[in-house]
C-alpha cells in the first residue's frame, strides 16, 4: 500500500520526536511519525522526571545551555501544569567536595540567570532546625534550597504526541522504519508495522531516534554524519520513601558526580542518577549491580540510615545520546544539541543530543531549520499553547482539582488526584457520562477501571499493559503481580 506524500516523516517517538511533529502539525504540515516500539518506551521514559536548568552545568560553563534550559521550565511549567509542578531541592553542604562560596555563587547565577515567574529564590537553612535535616546525618549542618520544576517524562512524550495528532499529525507506534530511497524532491520510506509492510513518501525527513540516531543515519538513511554520539547510561533505583515532606535532595560527591533523592509516586523515593558510558543494544538497557551499590552508598553518605540495595523495589535505566565533545568523562560531556542538515538530495536533519527540558525549543530550532524548504512562513506557535489537558485558568492546578471534585464528588479523592494531574482538563473524557465508580466499569486493580483503560487504549496509544502500566502511568509499581496479571489481559483481550 502507498501513502500520498508528507510534508515531512519523523523517525523516533521520544520527546525530541514528539516535539517535531506537533510543532510542524501545528504550523500546517503534513506530518507522519513512525516510533519502532511504544511513545517514549526508551530514554524518555528513563529520566530523573525533572525540568531544570541543571545546576552542575554552571561548573562546566555552559551558561547558554543553563540559561535556555531556565526559560525552557518556565514555559512547561505554564503549558502542563498537571504533569509538572515547581518542587525545592535541599543541597547539604559538603565542605569536602565543594566550598560554601561556590555553591552560593552557583545558586545566585541559578536564580538570576533567566527570568522566573513561579519559582522562589534560592535560600540558606539550618539542618538542625528544617525538617530537611531530619532524615540526614547529624554532620550535615547547613543546607541550600533552591527550585526547580518535577515532570512526568512519559506523559510529555504522549500529550506532544496527541497534539500533534489532533492538528492533522499520523502517529504510528510499533512501525519501524526498515529502508529509505533517497530522491531529488522527496524521500520513500518502507516501514514495518506488524505483518504490513507500508510504503511512504515525504519531502523531508527528520531522524529523532535518540540512541538509535546514528544507526538510522548510517544504515538505514544511508548519510554519513559530521558529528558523533556518546551513549551514556543513566541508571535509577525506586526504594520505599525515606522521607516525608514533598522536598527533594541534591547530594554531592567526591567524584564531582551529583545524584538526586526524589519523593516519588506517594509511597517512594526515587535516586539517581549514573554516568556510564555504553556500547550495547540500548532497548534492552539495565541497572546493573554496581550501580545500583553506588547510588546506595552515595544516598548512605547523606542519609542517617544506610541503605542496602536489598531494599530496591524496582529499577531502570536509559541510554542518553549525548553530543561527543571529547570530555574526559560521561558525566562532563555537554546535555547541549545539534541540528545536522543534509540538503545533498531532499532533506535530512538529524537531532543529535539534547534533554528533556529543551525539547520545545529544539523543536522550533528545527522547523526553523526546515522552513525554507516548504516554503512556509508560519511562525512558532508552542510557547504559549497550552498541551493537552493543562489548559487551566492561570495554570492553577490546585483551583481545577477543587473544582473537579466539587464536579465529581463520587470520586475518592487519592483517584480523582491521580486523574487530575494524568488527565487534567481532559478528565471529562476518561469520565465520560459516569455518575457512579460503577459506572466507570470493572476494576481490574485498585483504582484502575475498564472506562480509564478503554480511553488509554482508543485516546493514548496504548496496545499493551506496559504502556499503559509504566509509561502512561506509573501503576507498576503500586500492582500485586496478581492485578499487574489483570490489566495485562485486558489489553491482550
Amino acid at each position: 500500500m502507498s501513502e500520498p506524500i508528507y510534508d515531512l516523516a519523523v523517525i523516533g517517538g521520544g520527546i525530541n520526536g514528539a516535539g517535531i511533529a506537533r510543532d510542524a502539525a501545528g504550523r500546517g504540515l503534513r506530518v507522519v511519525l513512525f516510533e519502532q516500539h511504544d511513545l517514549a518506551a526508551h530514554t524518555s521514559s528513563a529520566s530523573t522526571k525533572l525540568i531544570h536548568g541543571g545546576l552542575r552545568y554552571l561548573e562546566h560553563f555552559e551558561f547558554m545551555l543553563v540559561r535556555k534550559a531556565l526559560q525552557e521550565r518556565e514555559v512547561i511549567l505554564k503549558n502542563a501544569p498537571h504533569i509538572t509542578w515547581p518542587m525545592r531541592f535541599v543541597v547539604p553542604h559538603n565542605s569536602a567536595v565543594r566550598p560554601e562560596w561556590m555553591v552560593r555563587a552557583g545558586l545566585f547565577l541559578y536564580d538570576h540567570l533567566a527570568r522566573r515567574e513561579r519559582l522562589p529564590d534560592s535560600e540558606t537553612v539550618d539542618l538542625r532546625q528544617h525538617e530537611a535535616g531530619q532524615p540526614l546525618r547529624g554532620d550535615y549542618r547547613t543546607g541550600f534550597i533552591y527550585s526547580d520544576g518535577w515532570v512526568d517524562d512519559a506523559r510529555l512524550v504522549l500529550l506532544n504526541a496527541l497534539d500533534a495528532q489532533e492538528r492533522g499529525a499520523r502517529i504510528h507506534t510499533r512501525a519501524c522504519v526498515t529502508s529509505a530511497q533517497r530522491h531529488a524532491q522527496h524521500w520513500d520510506l518502507s516501514v514495518q508495522q506488524g505483518s504490513d509492510l507500508r510504503h511512504w513518501q515525504a519531502r523531508a525527513v527528520v531522524n529523532a531516534a535518540g540512541p538509535w540516531a546514528g544507526s538510522v543515519l548510517s544504515h538505514t538513511l544511508r548519510v554519513s554524519s559530521q558529528h558523533r554520539l556518546r551513549l551514556v547510561k543513566g541508571s535509577h533505583i525506586v526504594v520505599p520513601a525515606l522521607f516525608q515532606h514533598d522536598s527533594a535532595y541534591l547530594f554531592q560527591n567526591e567524584d564531582n558526580r551529583v545524584i538526586f533523592a526524589i519523593p516519588y509516586e506517594g509511597r517512594f523515593t526515587l535516586i539517581g542518577t549514573t554516568d556510564v558510558d555504553y556500547d550495547a543494544d540500548a532497548g534492552t538497557v539495565s541497572a546493573s549491580s554496581d550501580e545500583v551499590q553506588y547510588l546506595c552508598a552515595m544516598a548512605s553518605r547523606y542519609f542517617a540510615r544506610t541503605l542496602d540495595p536489598s531494599e530496591v523495589v524496582h529499577s531502570y535505566a536509559g541510554v542518553r545520546p549525548l553530543l561527543e565533545d571529547e570530555a574526559g568523562d560521561a558525566s562532563s560531556t555537554t546535555r547541549d544539541y545539534w541540528l545536522e542538515l543534509n540538503t545533498e538530495a531532499a532533506p535530512l536533519l538529524s537531532v543529535l543530543g539534547g534533554k528533556i527540558t529543551t525539547y520545545r525549543k529544539l523543536a522550533e530550532e528545527a522547523l526553523h531549520v526546515l522552513a525554507p524548504y516548504f516554503g512556509s512562513g508560519a511562525q512558532g506557535w508552542t510557547h504559549a499553547a497550552a498541551l493537552p489537558g493543562g489548559d487551566m485558568p492561570d495554570a492553577d492546578f490546585a483551583a481545577y482539582l477543587e473544582h473537579a471534585a466539587q464536579r465529581w464528588p463520587w470520586l475518592p479523592a487519592s483517584l480523582l488526584k491521580r486523574y487530575a494531574h494524568a488527565y487534567g482538563t481532559r478528565l471529562m473524557h476518561v469520565i465520560d457520562n459516569a455518575q457512579s465508580l460503577h459506572d466507570l466499569g470493572p476494576e481490574y486493580a485498585p483504582g484502575v477501571h475498564e472506562a480509564e483503560l478503554r480511553y488509554a487504549r482508543t485516546v493514548e496509544f496504548c496496545q499493551h499493559g506496559d504502556d499503559f502500566l509504566w509509561r502512561r502511568s506509573k501503576l507498576g509499581l503500586h500492582l500485586t503481580a496478581q492485578e499487574y496479571q489483570r490489566v495485562q489481559q485486558w489489553f491482550a483481550a
